[in-house]
């Protein structure tokens, strides 16, 4: 290991040697060095943050501890995010209690704000159905002076509530929140609205959506909606397509604040028939965009919702008509068009989104929207295609090639076992300082030795085992075989020709 040293370390100095450092085992032998050499020098709080998060990203889990505890023991102030990281670490690891042990304990440290760490950790435990254990966490922490916001996590557990069809729990949870110092916003009624609309407890949502109008739409809100719209489409689903309409009148006078004359503007009468369902709805969700006054929140909220929905035909004509009358489309109903295209098997016609519509629409893509092309082609088995977007990328200002879009291309390509390509690619993102998971070298390793490139195989464990990761027992196997059968060919030709 050599390392040029500067004759005085800053804590700065001390992260960009580290971050550059490929093995994180050998980052961490110069963090722990750098006191050694430099006797008056002291880690900071990003420092141990660069550390913490090189030796989670490489699932060196005693090591990130280690370095943990002695970040505990040196009293530097450090931020929330740090144990954000560490937090996730310790789940995908399935070390959940370790997590938990790990937040309980964040008092010890200079920390002044853990809302994040507790927003994260209360996540965790929802997605893994660990409703109670959740519920426990947040009766112990959400009240202490460093969670500055708990409606956050509220909203998190009437979420799971509601995704476990409980939605009567919480709306019990909805009704206690001003009790809780905590005033519900929009998506506090958009995950009750949901919730009870799936439950069939139309009356409730009913009187919810009543409430909105002097809640949170006493402007007149456009992005409000979407919200709406849930109740109506139920309503509908249900038989009750006059009661939709009836409800949307009250909507456009007291939720958007229309004049008089734009209730009477559209022909409801049409719809509440109900003979034609999908016909009523398309009306409905007319009158919502145009019915109150236009406005950029009000077709943006409809468009994304229709395409979040898999609803793209009805979401490209909300956007012709916000383009007519001279709004200019977002960046996030282009992510939502793209996406909606891509899980509909149609990424060709996403990539005519970025190259055409977002050009002619003064909308500069990132990487973001363009891994969402990438893993869209990549699905559709036109990987070597998508690895064509990386000179586009490239020449893109202010769109640069992360880890996650060179991940995507390598997991393509070896899929479709383009291994020789896929070694190209993550050359590529080698070269970017970017270091794949330990999976990635496996599937590659193991694939380039199905197809007889042992040399090849042989380069990337070299590289795998520089960078500190142990490969797979299958690695070893395939390799193995992989050669055994090379030698076991040349001694038949030998044989042959003698």
């Amino acid at each position: 290991m050599t390392v040029r040293w500067p004759r005085l370390l800053t804590p700065t100095q001390l992260s960009q040697i580290i971050r550059n450092q490929k093995n994180p085992l050998t980052a961490l032998q110069i963090f722990k060095e750098a006191k050694r050499k430099y006797p008056k020098y002291c880690h900071n709080g990003p420092v141990y943050a660069t550390m913490i998060g090189i030796l989670g990203n490489a699932g060196k889990i005693s090591e990130m501890k280690e370095v943990i505890d002695k970040m505990k023991e040196d009293s530097c102030e450090c931020k929330d995010s740090v144990f954000v990281n560490a937090i996730k670490t310790y789940a995908k690891a399935g070390l959940l209690d370790e997590a938990v042990s790990l937040f309980k304990s964040i008092p010890q440290f200079n920390c002044m704000n853990k809302t994040n760490s507790f927003n994260t950790l209360l996540q965790i435990m929802v997605n893994a159905t660990k409703l109670e254990a959740a519920h426990r966490l947040f009766l112990e922490s959400s009240y202490g002076w460093e969670v500055k916001s708990r409606i956050q996590s509220l909203n998190l557990l009437m979420d799971a509530l509601c995704r476990q069809s409980r939605s009567d729990l919480a709306l019990h949870i909805f009704l206690e929140m001003n009790n809780q110092g905590c005033c519900p916003n929009r998506e506090s009624h958009r995950i009750l609205m949901k919730g009870l609309c799936e439950d069939g407890r139309l009356n409730d949502a009913t009187h919810l959506l009543y409430s909105m109008f002097w809640r949170i739409s006493q402007k007149g809100s456009g992005e409000d909606i979407v919200i709406y719209r849930i109740l109506l489409d139920a309503l509908c689903d249900d038989g009750q397509v006059e009661r939709a309409v009836e409800i949307l009148c009250k909507i456009l006078r007291k939720g958007l604040k229309a004049p008089s004359r734009f209730c009477h503007h559209f022909d409801l009468n049409r719809c509440s028939t109900g003979e034609d369902m999908e016909g009523a709805k398309r009306l409905i969700n007319e009158a919502l965009v145009r019915g109150g006054i236009p406005s950029l929140a009000s077709y943006s909220a409809m468009a994304i919702d229709l395409y979040n929905e898999g609803k793209i035909d009805e979401a490209n004509k909300v956007l012709s008509e916000m383009q007519e009358r001279g709004f200019r489309p977002s960046y996030l109903i282009y992510e939502a068009k793209v996406g909606a295209l891509c899980r509909e098997g149609n990424a060709d016609e996403a990539v005519k989104v970025i190259e055409e519509e977002m050009v002619k629409g003064n909308c500069v893509p990132n990487a973001k929207v363009y891994n969402i092309v990438l893993r869209g082609l990549c699905n559709e088995r036109k990987s070597a295609h998508a690895v064509g977007y990386l000179k586009n990328m490239a020449n893109q200002v202010g769109c640069i090639a992360d880890k996650e879009t060179y991940g995507i291309l390598v997991d393509g390509l070896c899929r479709e076992r383009r291994y020789l390509e896929a070694s190209i690619v993550l050359e590529k993102m080698l070269i970017k300082s970017y270091w794949p998971c330990v999976d990635t070298y496996n599937i590659l390793i193991r694939g380039l030795c199905s197809v007889g490139r042992q040399y090849e195989a042989v380069m990337w464990l070299e590289e795998m085992i520089s960078q500190g990761m142990q490969p797979e027992l299958r690695v070893w196997n395939s390799l193995v075989a992989s050669i055994c059968s090379n030698i076991a060919d040349i001694d038949l030709c030998f044989e042959r020709f003698n």
